[in-house]
C-alpha cells in the first residue's frame, strides 16, 4: 500500500495492492462517508453517501483499490467535495492490466455519480483512463440511485471487451519514429497549450523516453503508455521561458487527471484510425 501521489497539499492518493477497507478510505476521503449533503444542495438533490452505493458494487464483486480527494479552500466543503474511487470486478483483479471502473461523486452538487472505464497497469502503478467511445455512464441524484449506478457500473464492465480489442490492435500497430514524435508533439499540446511566445518545457524526445525496457518498443500502445505516464506523473527536467531549470509536475487534481487521460486514450485511438 503506497501514497503514491498528491492532488494537492494535504490530500493524498491511496492505492493498495489489497482491497481498500472503508477506514482506510475515510483517512483519504472522508467526503465518502458525508452524513448528509451540503447545505447549499436543494431539495431535490437526493442525497445517498457514495459508501452506500460501494456497500452495493462490493456486493456485485466489485473491490476499491484506491481512493482520492479534492483539495478545498473552504473546509466548510471539505467533507463534501469530488472524489474518486477506483475499482475492480473479481473477474478482473489478477489480470496482468485490471480494467477498472472509476467512480466519481461530491455531496456537494458539484457532480453527479460518474463512472468511467479505466485500465491499471501492475507493471508501473500507472492508471489509464480510457476514450469516451468506452465508457461514460452518469447518475443523477435522483430516483433509484444505488441500482441505478450498480447498472452504470456493470455496462462499464461490460464494455472492457473493447478496450481489450482495442489495445491489442494498438499493440499490432508499428509507429516510425516522425510518426511516434507528431503523437507526442500533440500529447505535449494536450498539457501545455501552443503558444508561440512560451513553448512547451519539455521535448517530443523526453515524453518518448522509456523508464523501464519493456516499454521500449515501436508498437502504439507501449509510446502511448511512455507518453501517458512521462506527461501525467511528470517528474523530467525542464526548461522554464526565462531558462530556469526545473522538474515537471505531476498532474494533481481529479478532474485534470481524467480529462488529460481520456484526451491522450482518444488521441492514441485516431492514431490507430490513421493507420488502420
Amino acid at each position: 500500500m503506497q501514497l503514491t501521489s498528491r492532488f494537492g497539499r494535504h490530500s493524498p492518493v491511496l492505492r493498495s495492492r489489497e482491497p481498500l477497507s472503508n477506514d482506510q478510505m475515510r483517512a483519504v476521503a472522508p467526503s465518502i462517508f458525508a452524513d448528509a449533503a451540503h447545505g447549499s444542495c436543494s431539495e431535490r438533490y437526493t442525497y445517498i453517501p457514495t459508501s452506500t452505493v460501494l456497500d452495493g458494487l462490493r456486493k456485485e464483486g466489485f473491490q476499491p483499490f484506491m481512493v482520492a480527494q479534492t483539495r478545498v479552500r473552504d473546509q466548510g466543503k471539505r467533507d463534501f467535495t469530488k472524489h474518486m474511487v477506483r475499482l475492480r470486478h473479481v473477474s478482473q483483479i489478477n489480470d496482468a492490466e485490471a480494467n477498472e471502473v472509476i467512480l466519481l461523486n461530491s455531496h456537494d452538487g458539484t457532480s453527479s455519480y460518474q463512472m468511467l472505464a479505466g485500465m491499471f497497469r501492475f507493471v508501473c502503478a500507472n492508471g489509464l483512463v480510457c476514450g469516451e467511445t468506452v465508457g461514460d455512464v452518469r447518475v443523477r441524484h435522483k430516483g433509484e440511485i444505488v441500482d441505478n449506478v450498480i447498472e452504470g457500473a456493470l455496462e462499464v464492465l461490460d464494455g472492457f471487451a473493447l478496450v481489450r480489442e482495442q489495445r491489442e490492435a494498438m499493440r499490432g500497430i508499428t509507429l516510425d519514429r516522425g510518426e511516434a514524435e507528431i503523437l507526442a508533439r500533440a500529447s505535449i499540446a494536450l498539457k501545455y497549450e501552443p503558444d508561440p511566445t512560451k513553448p512547451a518545457p519539455i521535448t517530443e524526445a523526453q515524453v518518448l523516453e522509456p523508464r523501464r525496457i519493456a516499454d521500449n518498443k515501436p508498437d502504439l500502445w507501449s509510446t502511448f503508455n511512455r507518453l501517458q505516464e512521462n506527461l501525467v506523473r511528470g517528474g523530467l527536467e525542464a526548461r522554464t521561458s526565462n531558462g530556469r531549470r526545473q522538474r515537471t509536475r505531476a498532474v494533481q487534481g481529479i478532474d485534470q487527471s481524467v480529462k488529460l487521460n481520456r484526451a491522450l486514450w482518444m488521441l492514441a485511438e485516431e492514431m490507430k484510425r490513421l493507420k488502420g
